[in-house]
């Protein structure tokens, strides 16, 4: 079948009448992205939309996503359609519904539905190999006979369709919930399985947070002992509204050895520790070159210093992970270590930080 164009979706969305008003979604601007992919290996081609909406709608923001999906559906004939709802700020009524929050007593967050805990694996700092120590990690927890899920909170730069090497798109269930990949047994989410991969996501702050929101609960997570939240790097919006608003259990912090890693490494922690999150524990990662001919141990990056710093800080110390051309070579084949070699030596160093950390969350 041939592809509908984005001009071909606009018409069909023209017929989403927002409620109580006589306009569209088009003619409001609320729709702010459009993606066709065509299906791989015969499967059925996948639509996606990113809609803008205003929080103040309420109850109306779910008839508008399911008016849109039936109208897309009836006009291009393609059943697998996703729908990513975000926050528009910036209308006179969401100041004033805004306003009205400040007024009341705010809500806790609630874990997702079936997630028991919640950890957020950060840094602060891009670059430091946080992704795959979050991924490894994650493995290292399901091989310990926990169910385990992980969400790419890293919505401008993620990597764990790379890193798990999931390829297909996101599907939908009967009741409108995204069905997370089963990669290595782990529940896996990300942005990266909604928009292709060289597509660059620019959004603004509340989009960004509209999306983390739907991949939190508006997918069926099943039953997840713990759910790993890769987070963004920085401390800027993104993190800090993470920090805030979503019900982390604890976070494990990811560095490198050298201070100019460390100094803003030790930001992340701060920022945790003003938003009362437990700091679970400090994984040194880079921690000396492994030579993969003679196996020698050369300090590119200096060693110790993030257990040094953890000691100072009183973060428990999880362990050093070196830099290995193993390491880097199965996870940029969407093989990481714990999986691809789990009797191996690293496999075997992030099991022994994942039988700490499983202990400090109480699931021995």
């Amino acid at each position: 079948m041939s592809l509908p164009s984005q001009a071909d979706i606009l018409r069909a969305l023209g017929g989403v009448v927002i409620p109580d008003t006589s306009d569209n979604i088009v003619q409001a601007g609320m729709v702010s992205a459009i993606s066709v992919h065509d299906g791989e290996g015969g499967s059925e081609p996948q639509i996606q939309l990113v809609i803008e909406i205003d929080p103040a709608m309420g109850e109306r923001i779910e008839v508008i996503r399911q008016s849109a999906l039936a109208q897309v559906k009836s006009a291009t004939g393609i059943g697998n359609v996703s729908v990513i709802m975000t926050a528009h700020r910036g209308s006179p009524s969401v100041a004033s519904s805004k306003k009205a929050a400040a007024d009341q007593p705010a809500s806790p967050p609630e874990l997702p539905q079936g997630v028991k805990t919640i950890i957020a694996v950060a840094s602060a700092k891009g670059g430091v190999g946080k992704s795959t120590t979050a991924v490894n990690l994650a493995l290292a927890l399901y091989a310990s006979g926990l169910s385990v899920g992980i969400l790419d909170a890293d919505v401008h730069g993620p990597s764990i369709p790379r890193l798990m090497n999931l390829r297909e798109e996101m599907e939908q269930n009967e009741a409108g919930l995204l069905i997370p990949h089963e990669a290595m047994g782990i529940a896996a989410m990300s942005i990266g399985l909604l928009v292709p991969e060289e597509a660059p996501v620019i959004w603004r702050g509340p989009m960004i947070h509209g999306a983390l929101k739907q991949m939190l609960h508006q997918v069926d997570w099943g039953q997840r002992d713990v759910l790993i939240l890769d987070m963004p790097p920085g401390t800027g919006d993104v993190p800090l509204s993470i920090a805030q608003h979503v019900p982390l259990t604890g976070a494990v912090i990811v560095s490198t050895p050298q201070d100019l890693a460390l100094q803003d490494v030790r930001k992340g922690v701060a920022m945790f520790a003003k938003m009362g999150v437990p700091l679970m524990g400090m994984i040194e990662n880079m921690s000396s070159f492994e030579c993969p001919h003679c196996h020698g141990m050369t300090p590119i990056f200096g060693h110790g210093g993030a257990r040094v710093d953890a000691e100072r800080m009183g973060i428990p110390f999880l362990g050093h992970m070196p830099l290995a051309m193993a390491l880097r070579e199965s996870s940029d084949a969407g093989a990481p270590v714990v999986h691809a070699d789990p009797e191996g030596s690293y496999a075997q160093l992030y099991k022994e930080m994942a039988a700490t950390l499983r202990g400090k969350m109480g699931l021995t």
